[in-house]
C-alpha cells in the first residue's frame, strides 16, 4: 500500500527528491498518485529503488543500461502473452526499458494496472530480476 509521501521516501532512502523525480521521468519506477495526484510511494517502491541504486553505486550501472535488463525481463511470458499480444508489443519487439514503460494497445497488457502487474511487482527484487533472465535465456 503506497503511504509514503516523495519527502519521506527520498529520506528514507537517502536521495534527493529529485532523483525520485528522475527514476519516474526514466520509466524505472511507477509511484501512486493521491487523487490530487502527489506521489505516494510503497515498501515495494522502496525496494525497486533500492534496487537501482544498488546497481549505480555498486555494479557500475547507468540509467541506459539498467533499462535494458529491465527491458530483459521476460514479460511476456510471465503474462503468458500469446503470439499475437506478442505481435505488436513494443516490449516484447525492443530493448528500449520495461514493459511498464510502454503504453500498450490492443494487447494483454492495455487492461493491466502496471503497478499492479506480476512483472513491475517482480521488478522490485533485484534477485527475481537477476533469476527471471536467466531462466528466460539458459532454456533448451
Amino acid at each position: 500500500m503506497p503511504l509514503l509521501s516523495i519527502g519521506s521516501a527520498a529520506e528514507l532512502l537517502g536521495v534527493s527528491i529529485n532523483l525520485l523525480r528522475l527514476y519516474e521521468a526514466e520509466g524505472l519506477i511507477l509511484p501512486a498518485r493521491t487523487s490530487k495526484n502527489q506521489r505516494r510511494y510503497s515498501r515495494e517502491d522502496l525496494a525497486r529503488i533500492s534496487c537501482i541504486r544498488h546497481a549505480i553505486q555498486h555494479e557500475s550501472m547507468n540509467m541506459a543500461s539498467i533499462k535494458r535488463m529491465m527491458a530483459m525481463i521476460p514479460c511476456w511470458e510471465i503474462m503468458q502473452c500469446s503470439a499475437e499480444d506478442r505481435a505488436g508489443c513494443e516490449a516484447y519487439n525492443g530493448s528500449k526499458g520495461p514493459c511498464w514503460s510502454f503504453k500498450h494497445q490492443e494487447n494483454k497488457c492495455a487492461i493491466e494496472d502496471c503497478r499492479n502487474c506480476k512483472v513491475y511487482k517482480l521488478a522490485s527484487d533485484c534477485n527475481a530480476i537477476k533469476t527471471a533472465i536467466i531462466k528466460s535465456t539458459t532454456r533448451s
